[in-house]
């Protein structure tokens, strides 16, 4: 009988032993709740949902919306909306911060313009305006009231006064986009021995996102010796309530900046994207 050397078995067992090992292997699944050195692509149409148990609503859902856009939600623990990114093709979705309150829970609290993409919808914030020595004024020509330069944030401006003139008189209020020529946004008429109110509404056309816009509210009497007076009640941007009321663009622009948003490297389904970027 021939004689098997020692060492040879010892080498066969090891490999059967790798062999195993290997086998054992190839039928071992990875885990489901784990994604390692990679990216989740979700193309032609889908969501990504994550459930609470017992809910029959999703606390994040990102993918396809209703008509073929695609948007994102996030809901709090009761339901209520909390941050959405909507679907919608014609201005590229809305970015909207919803409120806590449980007796509102449809009040947008922070949210860009829906039809002025340079522009902040909510919070409305203030226009600075300040008073001048001819708040009050006896001159039969044009005089400064109230004026200010104020940095843009909302495309419309809300601008409410009230004036008095026993004598009566007039009233206009004047703007100016940042390098632009000075326009008249309203005019109107102050009748006699009766305080007036007032309120203008006025895109802030030409205007870009934080640039300085003028504002001045100016007044005349019709009588030198009865003087003419206007206080303001308030003045503040606002979000624009259709797209009829969507300031025109800067100079030189369209509606939109022009400007294409950054591709995400999953994005684009190249793997080699990384080392193309590292070459250059």
């Amino acid at each position: 009988m021939a004689t098997v050397r020692s060492d040879l078995l010892d080498r066969i067992r090891s490999l059967e032993r790798q062999v195993k090992e290997i086998a054992g292997r190839a039928q071992t699944r990875p885990p489901l709740d784990q994604i390692r050195d990679g990216d989740v692509r979700i193309s032609e149409g889908g969501q990504l949902a994550v459930v609470p148990p017992d809910k029959d609503f999703a606390t994040f859902t990102a993918g396809e919306w209703p008509g073929g856009s695609y948007g994102m939600v996030a809901r709090r623990m009761d339901g209520s909306y909390a941050l959405t990114v909507e679907g919608e093709k014609a201005d590229r979705g809305t970015v909207r911060m919803w409120s806590r309150d449980t007796a509102a829970p449809d009040r947008i609290l922070v949210m860009d313009d829906k039809h002025s993409p340079r522009h902040l919808g909510r919070p409305w914030l203030p226009l600075q305006l300040q008073p001048t020595v001819n708040q009050s004024t006896s001159a039969t020509s044009w005089q400064h009231a109230w004026v200010g330069i104020t940095p843009v944030h909302n495309p419309v401006a809300h601008v409410e006064v009230t004036s008095y003139a026993p004598a009566g008189g007039r009233v206009r209020v004047r703007m100016r986009a940042e390098g632009g020529a000075a326009f008249t946004a309203d005019e109107w008429e102050v009748p006699e021995g009766e305080w007036t109110a007032h309120t203008v509404e006025q895109p802030l056309d030409r205007s870009g996102f934080l640039d300085d816009y003028a504002v001045q509210v100016e007044h005349y009497t019709h009588n030198r010796r009865q003087p003419i007076e206007t206080r303001l009640l308030s003045a503040y941007g606002r979000n624009t309530y259709s797209a009829d009321e969507a300031p025109d663009p800067p100079a030189g622009q369209e509606g939109d900046t022009g400007k294409p948003d950054p591709t995400l490297p999953i994005e684009t389904d190249d793997g080699d994207q990384d080392k193309d970027d590292d070459a250059t």
